[in-house]
C-alpha cells in the first residue's frame, strides 16, 4: 500500500474518471431497474468493526477485516460471520470487540448467536475462509489474525470449539487471507495461509510530515516480508506445514489476498497471492504435491508497464465464458485495478485497458472484488469495494477522499465492461471506508445480496432488488466421499449458446469467504439443458433439462 506523493493531480484525475463515468457508464443494454438497498439494521444486525486506533497509527488497523456467508447450521440459509479488530494500546473500549455470528432466521432478518455458539474471538482479527475439514459433513471455519489463529471446528449441534492449536494450525504470524483447498486431491482439505509482513507493536515507528508533526501510516516497504504457510491435511484432524516442501516457501511476498482455481484445466487446483508493494505470485500446481511459482512467465505478477504493485483483493472468474478462468487483483490509488485473460495457453494477457476498466479504477483504492451475476444475464461481472487508507488526507498534502464509493462493472458480453453502480440505487452510491465483501442469496429470492465491511464502523447488507427479474440457477454440491463440501468441484452448465463455468471456492476476494452454493444467472432461458459437474476426483457426471429457478443440490463421488 504505497503512500508515496505523486506529482500527478488526483483532483484532476477525479474529474477525469467522472467524466469518463458519463460518457461511459451509460448501460450498453437496456436498464435492469435492479436497486441495491442498504437493510442492515432492519435485518438485525448491529455488529460493528473495531479496529483499535488511538492515533499512535499501527499498522494493523488499515487492513479491516473480512466476513463469511455460510450455512453453519445446515438448514439451508446462508448465515452470516463478521470478523473484527480489537483495541490497541491507547485505545478504551467501552465494550470488548468480537467476532460475531449472526444466524439467517429464513425471513430477510438475522440474530446474533456469537455466545451460545462460541464463535466471539477477541484477538485482532483479519480474514476467515470456511471448509469442512474433517469431512464430517459440518462446515468448520478459519479466523486469521495479527498473532495466534484460530480454527473452529463446528460441532453440529450449533457450537463450535477452536481446535488451532490441536490441529497444529495455530500460525502465531501476522496472517491475513486464507483458504482451503484439496491440493494434492486426497479427499482432505488443505490449508492456505497468508502472511503479511514483521510488525512489532511495541516498536511502531513514526512516518509521516515531520515538519509539520503530521503522522500517517507507513508503507510496507518499511518492514520485512514473510512467508505464506501451506498446511497439508493429515485426514486425523490434524495438520502439517509443507510449506518449504510444497515449494512455497517465498520470503519476498507481502501477501493481503489469495485465490485457489485450476487456471489450465488439468484437474488440480492452483494459487494466486495478491501482495502488497512486491510481485505477485502464482503457484501452479504440479500434480504431484509440489508447486512451481511462475507469476512473472505467465504474466500476472507485475503491471502491464513492469511494476510491483499494491496488490490487495483477488479472484478468479471466467467473464467470457470460454471455459478458461480469467483474473482479476486490486490495487492502491493511482494504480488501476488489473483484469487478466487467460489465454487458454498457460500464459494471460493483461486486459485492463481493453476491457475498458482501467480510467475508472485509478483514481480509487480497491480492496474486496469478485465476480458475481448480479443481473442474471449469464455473465458475470464485477464488484470492487474501495476505501482510502489515510483519514487526514489533507493534511498530508494529498487529493481524495477517506470514504469512496463501491464499483460495480457490468459485463457488456463483448469482452469490455460498464461501471453502473450510480445507476443501482443509494446503496451502491455510499461512500464508506470500505474494505471485505462476501456474497450470496441470503434472502432466497434468486439472486446476488451483497455484504461489504468498512473500517472501524458498520458495515452495509446491500439487497439485491430486481436481480430475479432474469431466470436463474443455484446449485449446491454435497460429496459423499471426501470433503462433504465439494470444495475444487467445477460446475459446467449449458444453455443453448450459452455455457458457464463455476468453481466451489473456499475464501477469495479480500479476507472474505462467498457462500459456497453456486449462482448462475440464465437470463431468459427457462431451462438449463445440461449441468455438468466435475468433482474433485475428476469423475464427471451429468444431468439434463434441468428447470430454472431454483436451488438443485447435487450429490456425488467426490473422492476416488
Amino acid at each position: 500500500m504505497k503512500r508515496r506523493n505523486s506529482s500527478i493531480n488526483i483532483f484532476i484525475l477525479f474529474l477525469i474518471a467522472a467524466i469518463l463515468r458519463c460518457t461511459t457508464t451509460l448501460p450498453a443494454r437496456a436498464d435492469t431497474g435492479i436497486q441495491f438497498v442498504e437493510v442492515t439494521q432492519d435485518a438485525g444486525i448491529h455488529w460493528r468493526h473495531v479496529d483499535g486506533r488511538s492515533g499512535q497509527k499501527y499498522f494493523m488497523e488499515t487492513l479491516g477485516s473480512g466476513a463469511a456467508f455460510f450455512d453453519y447450521d445446515a438448514d439451508g440459509d446462508a448465515d452470516l460471520y463478521f470478523v473484527n479488530g480489537a483495541p490497541l494500546p491507547g485505545y478504551v473500549p467501552e465494550d470488548t470487540p468480537t467476532n460475531c455470528l449472526y444466524e439467517n432466521n429464513g425471513d430477510g432478518t438475522f440474530t446474533d448467536v456469537t455466545e451460545q455458539a462460541g464463535l466471539g474471538d477477541t484477538g485482532y482479527g483479519h480474514g476467515c475462509a470456511v471448509g469442512d475439514y474433517n469431512n464430517d459433513g459440518k462446515l468448520d471455519i478459519y479466523v486469521t489474525n495479527y498473532g495466534n489463529n484460530r480454527l473452529y471446528r463446528n460441532n453440529g449441534d450449533g457450537t463450535f470449539t477452536d481446535v488451532a492449536e490441536v490441529a497444529g494450525v495455530v500460525e502465531p504470524r501476522w496472517s491475513t487471507s486464507c483458504a482451503f483447498a484439496d491440493y494434492d486431491r486426497d479427499g482432505n482439505l488443505d490449508l492456505y495461509v497468508v502472511n503479511y509482513i514483521v510488525f512489532d507493536i511495541d516498536e511502531n515507528p513514526w512516518c509521516g510530515l515531520k515538519e509539520k508533526n503530521v503522522r500517517a501510516y507507513c508503507e510496507p516497504d518499511n518492514f520485512p516480508a514473510q512467508s505464506d504457510t501451506l498446511f497439508r491435511n493429515n485426514g486425523d484432524g490434524t495438520f502439517t506445514d509443507v510449506t518449504k516442501s510444497a515449494g512455497i516457501h517465498n520470503t519476498t511476498g507481502k501477501g493481503l489476498g489469495i485465490v485457489w482455481g485450476d487456471y489450465n484445466n488439468d484437474g488440480s487446483p492452483d494459487i494466486y497471492v495478491a501482495n502488497d508493494s512486491t510481485e505477485n505470485l502464482f503457484y501452479h500446481n504440479r500434480g504431484d504435491g509440489t508447486f512451481e511459482e511462475v507469476g512473472f512467465m505467465i504474466g500476472v505478477a507485475l503491471s502491464e508497464n513492469g511494476a510491483a504493485e499494491n496488490g490487495m483483493g483477488t479472484a478468479f472468474g471466467d467473464w467470457n465464458n470460454d471455459g478458461w478462468l480469467d483474473l482479476t487483483v486490486t490495487n492502491y490509488a493511482q494504480q488501476t485495478n488489473t483484469l487478466y485473460h487467460n489465454d487458454a495457453d498457460g500464459f494471460f494477457t493483461d486486459a485492463t485497458a481493453t476491457t475498458k476498466t482501467a480510467q475508472l479504477t485509478y483514481p480509487y483504492l480497491g480492496w474486496a472484488t469478485a465476480f458475481i451475476d448480479y443481473d442474471n444475464d449469464g455473465y458475470q461481472d464485477i464488484f470492487v469495494a474501495n476505501g482510502h487508507l489515510h483519514e487526514n488526507l489533507a493534511e498530508l498534502g494529498q487529493q481524495g477522499t477517506y470514504g469512496q464509493r463501491n464499483l460495480l462493472f457490468r459485463n457488456n458480453a463483448d469482452n469490455t465492461f460498464t461501471e453502473v453502480s450510480e445507476t443501482l440505487g443509494p446503496g451502491m452510491q455510499l461512500e464508506d471506508v470500505s474494505r471485505g465483501a462476501t456474497f450470496a442469496d441470503y434472502d432466497s429470492d434468486g439472486d446476488i445480496d451483497i455484504v461489504v465491511t468498512n473500517s472501524n464502523t458498520a458495515p452495509r447488507l446491500l439487497r439485491n432488488d430486481g436481480g430475479n427479474r432474469k431466470n436463474w440457477l443455484q446449485i449446491r454440491l454435497i460429496a459423499t466421499q471426501g470433503s462433504t463440501d465439494a470444495i475444487g468441484a467445477r460446475v459446467t452448465i449449458t444453455t443453448k449458446e450459452l455455457t458457464q463455468t463455476r468453481e466451489v471456492r473456499s475464501g477469495d476476494g479480500y479476507l472474505s469467504q462467498r457462500d459456497l452454493t453456486l449462482h448462475f444467472g440464465i437470463g431468459d432461458y427457462e431451462q438449463v439443458d445440461t449441468v455438468e459437474v466435475q468433482w474433485q476426483s475428476g469423475r464427471k457426471q451429468i444431468l439434463q433439462s434441468v428447470r430454472a429457478n431454483q436451488v438443485l443440490s447435487v450429490k456425488g463421488d467426490g473422492n476416488e
